[in-house]
């Protein structure tokens, strides 16, 4: 099949599930006299499951088939912890057409699931979708062999973190991760805030200087008084609130940024056995999307196992009509979805070369 024919066939198998998910409403009135019966009908099935102590929820959607099926994991970017979040609605829609049920879960301390986020790690977090992946393995419906994860922002970390510490997980996909510690893209996200709002070039220094002075302490390279002085001069300038900092600071033994500052993403790459597509955003303002790709192709060579691209136009949510302005507001920012076909076509494509999506076919 070619590439321009497999983009629509994805596109279609959009909408089908849109008719389908519609179907239920549709039962109690007449059907109207044009209707057709999709090809695919979905399930959708609550799940609660341990992670440790942890007591976790989420829904399983999956098309209604003979034999076991594939299955992907979805991780939570940071800012989307729920399973009802638009952002992982184009998985539930996409991806049941094709043959692959859709595990959408409630980050632990929100929605349904139990626990607290401020007591976890990035490790605790990957370790929740592990838990998702063994239950999952051990569910009639699903093949165990054909499990996989897929992670947006600092999903997309915590997929291939996962990856790298399940054996059993059959491939990765990460979506907007950047190939730095947290820190370096939190202070690119930043100048880009301020660049956008129309800050001139000395205040974007002083807002990176701050935050980089907050994690030289946490670093142990920098001492409490001269790092307080440091964020008092900057807390009463007018992009203070867009600076992701508060006006103290904790010390690194009580900081949960102290512990996630020194995750380096690459490093995990080297424990990724599976399969993986990477995918950025050209028009991502919240990532070093082109130091990450420098870097990814600079260790390409020990990493045969992985896929990279860069979709033209998108953000970091895959959206193309998002402008900038709404894409760092807070507020609108946790409301995008993908919209790019590039990305949906590649994605589908990805999973069907291994195997894991089926082709479309006639009914």
């Amino acid at each position: 099949m070619t590439w321009p024919s497999f983009i629509v066939a994805v596109l279609a198998a959009l909408a089908q599930f849109d008719a389908s998910a519609q179907s239920g409403a549709a039962s109690a009135s007449a059907a109207p006299a044009w209707s057709a019966v999709p090809s695919t009908q979905v399930t959708e099935r609550e799940i609660a499951f341990q992670s440790g102590s942890v007591t976790l929820s989420g829904t399983l959607y999956a098309p209604q088939a003979q034999h076991r099926l594939p299955a992907i994991v979805a991780f939570h970017a940071a800012s989307a912890p729920t399973r009802d979040n638009p952002l992982y609605r184009h998985l539930v829609e996409m991806l049941p057409p094709l043959g692959i049920a859709v595990f959408v879960f409630d980050r632990r301390g929100s929605g349904r699931s139990g626990g607290k986020l401020e007591d976890s790690d990035y490790t605790t977090l990957a370790d929740d979708g592990i838990a998702a992946q063994r239950m999952l393995a051990q569910d009639p419906a699903i093949d165990p062999a054909r499990i996989g994860f897929w992670g947006l922002s600092q999903g997309g970390w915590l997929s291939l973190l996962a990856a790298s510490r399940s054996s059993q997980a059959a491939f990765v996909v990460s979506i907007s991760a950047p190939m730095t510690t947290p820190d370096v893209q939190m202070n690119f996200a930043v100048a880009n805030i301020l660049r956008i709002k129309g800050y001139p070039q000395a205040d974007i220094d002083q807002a990176v200087a701050t935050r980089t002075a907050i994690d030289d302490f946490m670093r142990g390279k920098r001492d409490r008084a001269s790092t307080q002085k440091t964020l008092d001069a900057a807390a009463t300038a007018p992009w203070f609130d867009l600076i992701y900092v508060g006006k103290t600071f904790k010390d690194p033994s009580e900081s949960r940024w102290a512990k996630e500052m020194k995750h380096d993403p690459l490093a995990t790459l080297d424990a990724v056995k599976q399969p993986a597509l990477i995918i950025y955003g050209s028009a991502d303002p919240w990532v070093p999307a082109q130091v990450s790709i420098d870097r990814l192709r600079a260790s390409a060579a020990r990493h045969p196992n992985i896929a990279l691209t860069v979709i033209a136009g998108a953000d970091h949510a895959m959206a193309t009509s998002v402008s900038a302005a709404d894409q760092i507001d807070p507020v609108l920012s946790t409301r995008e979805a993908p919209q790019s076909a590039e990305y949906f076509g590649l994605l589908g494509a990805w999973l069907t070369q291994h195997s894991v999506a089926r082709s479309p076919r006639n009914d």
